[in-house]
């Protein structure tokens, strides 16, 4: 027998938190073991195409939180709506954590020989890419996890500006990409479990269960009124939220029951490249 956690438990504390105590540190041999999560992650043809810097100079971390302060502003400024919070947290972290992807590393995926098939591989070969990435990104969370730290995952390195910027304050090939910003410290405050669906509505047993298809009015829902909601409260279950009733209404059912489409009736694809309904969210974002 032994005492340490189970994996399921270390999976279970892992937050995306942004409130840290200042004034802390960590050895480097601490974010060694962190990263090295990171590096026995799962990647496309085994090419692990992913770099990581590690920030803990204080000077570098402010150059840095420089950058995703400009980056939070953008949001404000051009994505209205959005639940964003401040950067300004970054400054109390004790490391930051970048995941660089490095897209030459996509030619040892799957090539096409024909034109016919060469757009169907270059998508799958994109997908294979991110997912690579993410797998990285979520070890090293976990990582975190296990360490007693806590962490969040900021994506918008992702974005062309704000990876040009810090491409030239960490040195690093602006083709490259800072697909993952990871930013480690103590948590300030304890943070319960954040929302998740319930189990048995995304687990299907031996193909797709039409019951468990999410409609695309539910979709809309979401996005345009829970999203800010379902985002940064701190409980698993919506049957704990004590505004429940009012805030889901006719979707309360959809959202904390075990079947979210009792019809079974499953939707032909929609355009969903831009909210498509007026809700408390998108009324935020067009004011």
């Amino acid at each position: 027998m032994t005492d340490a956690p189970l994996f399921q438990d270390v999976i279970r504390k892992r937050r995306s938190v942004r409130k840290f105590e200042p004034g802390r540190s960590v050895g480097r041999d601490v974010l060694e073991r962190i990263v090295d999560c990171g590096r026995w992650a799962p990647s496309g043809a085994n090419v692990q195409c992913w770099d990581f810097i590690v920030v803990d100079d204080p000077a570098m971390r402010e150059k840095v939180l420089a950058v995703f302060l400009r980056q939070a502003q953008r949001l404000v400024d051009h994505a209205k709506g959005f639940p964003a919070v401040k950067k300004t947290y970054l400054a109390n972290t004790v490391a930051i954590i970048l995941v660089l992807g490095d897209p030459r590393w996509k030619v040892c995926f799957p090539q096409a020989t024909s034109p016919q098939f060469d757009a169907e591989y270059r998508d799958n070969n994109e997908a294979i890419f991110y997912c690579s990435l993410g797998a990285a990104i979520q070890n090293i969370q976990l990582g975190v996890t296990a360490e007693g730290l806590t962490s969040a995952w900021l994506s918008g390195g992702g974005e062309a500006e704000t990876n040009r910027e810090l491409a030239e304050v960490l040195g690093y090939p602006s083709w490259m990409t800072a697909y993952g910003t990871i930013p480690i410290g103590y948590p300030a405050i304890d943070q319960d479990r954040r929302y998740r669906r319930p189990l048995g509505q995304l687990v299907h047993w031996n193909g797709y269960q039409p019951q468990q298809y999410r409609t695309h009015a539910q979709v809309d829902f979401y996005e345009s009124t829970l999203r800010p909601f379902a985002m940064y409260r701190d409980q698993e279950s919506m049957d704990a939220w004590p505004d429940r009733d009012e805030m889901l209404g006719e979707w309360t059912n959809a959202f904390t029951g075990p079947v979210s489409n009792p019809a079974q009736t499953l939707e032909s694809e929609a355009d969903f490249s831009h909210p498509r309904v007026i809700g408390q969210a998108t009324k935020r974002r067009r004011s």
